[in-house]
C-alpha cells in the first residue's frame, strides 16, 4: 500500500501541475476526511470548518441521509443524460422545487450543473421569452465565471481582469448600501437614471440581483429595493431574477432569503447548498416564462444528474424533518450576539459591521472607526492566523475586508462556541503581529 501523500508533497504537485488561476483560500491544506462541520487534514490536522465548501454544505459534510441516497441512486445508474433517457430523480426534483419556490402560480423547474450555468441560462429564458437583449445588474453583484455571468459580476478583481471584452447588452446599476452613502432611493434613481441613458426598458429582458450579495459583501438588499424593483420591472414588462445560488436553501432562515422581502420573482437561480455538496444547479420560474424556449434549446449532457438529483431530494429532507431553517435563524442570533462581545472587548479589533440574515452573516474590518477605512490586510491575517489554529474561514467584499460565516448548519452549539474562541485568538494575533 502507498504511504499516503503529506500536504507539503501535494502542494509541490498542485504547483506542478495546476494553473495559478486557480486559487485555494487554505493555501498548503489538503483535505483527508471530513464530518459534518469538521475536516482532517492528509497530515491528521482537525479543523473546524466555518466556510462550508463556499456556502455548499448547510447539510454539512457528508450528511447520512445525502450519501445514502446518492449511494442507492448509484447502485441502480449514475447517467443516462435526461436528453436521451430521462428519469424520476430529475422530475420529482423539479417538482419539489417549485412547492417551494415562493408565488402562487405554475412554476417549472431547470436542473444544470453549476451556478454560472443556472445564470446563464436564466438570461436565455429571460431573453426568449421577453424578446428583448438587455441585462441589468447591480455593482458588487457576483454571478459566475463565464464570460456572460463576469459581463454581470460587478466586481473586477480577481474575477474580471485581463479578459474582457464582455458581452454586450448588460448595464449596471447601483447597489443600496446606506453604510457608503447610497440609499435605496439613490439606488432607484440611479436605475431610472440608467433607463434615460443608456438602458431602454423597452430592450430590458431581466433585472438580475442577489438577495444578499455574496462575493461582494454579504450585504442583504432592502425591502423597499425589491419592492421597487419588483415594480419597475411590471411597468415596463421586465422580469425580475432573485440570484439565490449562495444566498438559498436555509441559509437565512427562509428556503430562498427572497422571502424576507415579500416580493415574488419571475425566474430564481439555485445551486450550492440543494444537494448537500454534489454538484447541481437550477432555475425556477413561472411556467409560462419556463416553457419560452423551444425543445432542446435547454440543457446540457450532465445537466440534473440522477446522483445530484437523488442527493437534493436527501438534503431537502434533512433540512425539513431536522427544523435547520430554525436552526438558522437561531445560529444568527447567536453568532451576532457573540460577534458583538467579541468587537466590543478591545476597540481595536476594529469590527466596523455585523451584517446579514439568518446564518447568512459577515463582519467587516477597517483601519480605524472615524474614517472606517476598508483593512482587507487584517482581514487576510485573521483568515490566516485561524487556519494555523484548526479553523477555516474565507473573506469578502469589494475591498476584501469582510470575513463571512458559512458554517453547517448543522454544527452544534459547541463546537460554533469553539470556532469563535479561535477567531478571537486569531483576530488579536493578527493584530498584535500590525506592531511587530
Amino acid at each position: 500500500m502507498a504511504a499516503k501523500s503529506s500536504n507539503a508533497a501535494l502542494m509541490a504537485r498542485r504547483d506542478a501541475a495546476v494553473p495559478r488561476g486557480v486559487a485555494s483560500a487554505a493555501a498548503g491544506v489538503f483535505a483527508d476526511y471530513a464530518e459534518n462541520s469538521e475536516l482532517w487534514d492528509v497530515d491528521g490536522k482537525r479543523y473546524i470548518d466555518f466556510a462550508g465548501g463556499i456556502a455548499v454544505l448547510n447539510t454539512g459534510h457528508r450528511h447520512p441521509k445525502v450519501v445514502a441516497a446518492a449511494k442507492l441512486q448509484e447502485d441502480r445508474f449514475t447517467h443516462t443524460s435526461f436528453q436521451v433517457v430521462p428519469y424520476e430523480p430529475y422530475v420529482a426534483l423539479a417538482e419539489k422545487l417549485n412547492e417551494l419556490a415562493p408565488g402562487n402560480f405554475a412554476k417549472k423547474s431547470l436542473l444544470v450543473t453549476t451556478g454560472a450555468e443556472a445564470v446563464e441560462n436564466a438570461v436565455k429564458i429571460a431573453r426568449a421569452a421577453t424578446g428583448r437583449p438587455g441585462v441589468i445588474a447591480f455593482t458588487g453583484g457576483y454571478h459566475g465565471r463565464t464570460l456572460l455571468t463576469l459581463g454581470m459580476t460587478g466586481k473586477v478583481t480577481p474575477y474580471k481582469r485581463d479578459i474582457g471584452p464582455f458581452p454586450s447588452d448588460i448595464y449596471r446599476a447601483p447597489f443600496p448600501d446606506a453604510r457608503h452613502g447610497i440609499t435605496v432611493a439613490d439606488a432607484i434613481q440611479g436605475l431610472k437614471t440608467l433607463m434615460l441613458t443608456d438602458a431602454q426598458p423597452e430592450r430590458i429582458a431581466c433585472i438580475i440581483l442577489e438577495p444578499v450579495l455574496g462575493e461582494g459583501g454579504y450585504v442583504p438588499v432592502p425591502t423597499e429595493m425589491w419592492q421597487a424593483l419588483r415594480a419597475v420591472c411590471d411597468e415596463h414588462g421586465i422580469l425580475l431574477i432573485s440570484d439565490e445560488i449562495q444566498a438559498g436553501f436555509g441559509r437565512t432562515g427562509t428556503w430562498f432569503a427572497i422571502e424576507h422581502s415579500g416580493v415574488v420573482p419571475d425566474l430564481i437561480t439555485v445551486a450550492k447548498s440543494m444537494a448537500g455538496g454534489y454538484p447541481i444547479a437550477g432555475v425556477i420560474g413561472r411556467a409560462d416564462v419556463m416553457d419560452a424556449m423551444a425543445p432542446g434549446g435547454l440543457g446540457g449532457t450532465y445537466g440534473g444528474s440522477p446522483v445530484a438529483c437523488a442527493a437534493a431530494l436527501a438534503a431537502i429532507d434533512a433540512i425539513e424533518s431536522e427544523g435547520l431553517l430554525a436552526r438558522s435563524t437561531a445560529m444568527g442570533e447567536m453568532f451576532r450576539a457573540r460577534l458583538s462581545e467579541i468587537g466590543a472587548r478591545s476597540a481595536p479589533y476594529r469590527m466596523w459591521d455585523i451584517r446579514g440574515i439568518g446564518a447568512m452573516l459577515a463582519v467587516e474590518f477597517v483601519t480605524d472607526f472615524d474614517t472606517a477605512t476598508h483593512d482587507a490586510a487584517l482581514t487576510k491575517a485573521v483568515v490566516a492566523e485561524a487556519l494555523k489554529r484548526g479553523l477555516i474561514l474565507l473573506s469578502c467584499g469589494m475591498h476584501g475586508n469582510a470575513l463571512r460565516i458559512m458554517v453547517p448548519l448543522t454544527a452544534s452549539d459547541a463546537l460554533l462556541e469553539e470556532g469563535l474562541v479561535i477567531f478571537e485568538e486569531a483576530l488579536a494575533a493578527a493584530i498584535a503581529s500590525e506592531t511587530m
